[in-house]
């Protein structure tokens, strides 16, 4: 069976995590992605930064990640994205389902 992942990706505007998760889950890549806003705090170039970017919960299997990162490197802004792909422990098996028939290409 596959391994479910989720994928954690910060944009700074909804209108990039829009159109990267219209994308993945266009091409199958992803099953489904959420979108929350969140405020994020961090040292970039030795300057702190603290400003409201939106994180994506992708939901994909592991056979899809490189694909997956591939696209969100092709349309995403930032010069260094935050891309995290966190092992899924446990799932329901009738989400767990519908997310391989939603990857399955």
């Amino acid at each position: 069976m596959a391994e479910a992942l989720i994928v954690l990706v910060t944009v700074g505007e909804r209108s990039e995590a829009d159109n990267i998760a219209q994308a993945l889950v266009g091409e199958k890549l992803a099953a489904c992605v959420g979108i929350v806003p969140i405020e994020s705090m961090y040292l970039w170039e030795g300057e702190w930064e603290n400003q409201v970017e939106f994180q994506l919960l992708i939901k994909t299997v592991k056979s899809r990640y490189p694909q997956v990162e591939a696209k969100i490197l092709e349309l995403h802004s930032y010069e260094i994205p935050e891309i995290l792909a966190l092992p899924v422990v446990a799932a329901s098996e009738r989400y767990l389902n519908w997310v391989i028939q939603q990857t399955s290409s």
